[in-house]
């Protein structure tokens, strides 16, 4: 009876699936897990918004795991380096994920962090870079963005990587390689955390029939994404594309909900 419900479900919304398995494809190819695109599919469906955000929280954990391991092997996670980021950034993305909100102030919140989430993405170009001069990193900074962007993804249903991974760029955090493993490390505590302070809330539901194929598909997807290079495009022409796409769901969404 379960297998023909997982089925059912399948057969429903199999064209969702197929966008995430890309997805995680081409996000876990730059260290990201996905969140804001996972997002950006679900607030165009039917799906109930309290779904929303636990759904794209546990894609991006599934994703970012596979990132993490692979990043472990190559020695690239300070864990030292990274504390100050996530200090305060769990405990506040919990906050955010167990905060009661209505699904207007949801969608709308949404469409103004992916039109932000765009942007970054769109100027973002030192995502490629092979090298540059490493600046010395500030404490009380790090655990301050670390903690606005935990509170803001907690409460969207992200990791928040899309808006730390830019930030450190800009700032000559470190590599390239080593930002996009802290970029995973810090997606996979927040997402985990959000989705606990989710869980806490009386309002939490999620249907897992759908949540367990999405999870197959990102699982598959993340897999093949952190393992490969595209030959095809760079991954600036990847996020910049992607850039559009979020962008065209951010203004309709905020179209509909604002106007």
């Amino acid at each position: 009876m379960q297998l023909f419900l997982i089925l059912d479900t399948f057969l429903q919304f199999w064209h969702i699936a197929i966008l995430f398995f890309f997805v995680a494809i081409l996000y876990s190819s730059v260290g990201f897990g996905g969140g804001s695109s996972y997002l950006a599919i679900l607030a165009l469906t039917s799906i109930v918004f309290t779904q929303i955000r636990a759904t794209a929280l546990l894609c991006n954990i599934v994703v970012v795991l596979g990132n993490i391991l692979l990043f472990y092997r190559q020695n690239k996670i300070d864990l030292k380096k990274i504390s100050p980021l996530v200090l305060l950034s769990v405990p506040m993305a919990y906050l955010g994920g167990y905060l009661k909100i209505s699904q207007q102030f949801f969608f709308i919140l949404l469409g103004f962090t992916l039109l932000f989430a765009a942007i970054t993405m769109w100027i973002s170009k030192k995502i490629i870079a092979d090298e540059f001069d490493v600046k010395k990193t500030s404490f009380l900074k790090n655990t301050t963005f670390g903690g606005f962007i935990g509170f803001i993804s907690g409460m969207v249903g992200i990791g928040g990587g899309i808006f730390l991974a830019p930030l450190l760029h800009l700032t000559n955090w470190d590599t390239p390689k080593k930002i996009a493993a802290t970029a995973s490390f810090f997606i996979l505590v927040n997402s985990v955390s959000g989705l606990l302070g989710q869980y806490s809330n009386v309002d939490f539901y999620i249907d897992w029939n759908l949540t367990l194929i999405l999870l197959i598909a990102v699982f598959i997807g993340g897999q093949i994404g952190s393992r490969i290079s595209n030959s095809y495009f760079t991954p600036i022409q990847l996020k910049k594309a992607t850039a559009i796409l979020i962008a065209f769901v951010s203004f309709r969404i905020l179209w509909k909900y604002l106007f």
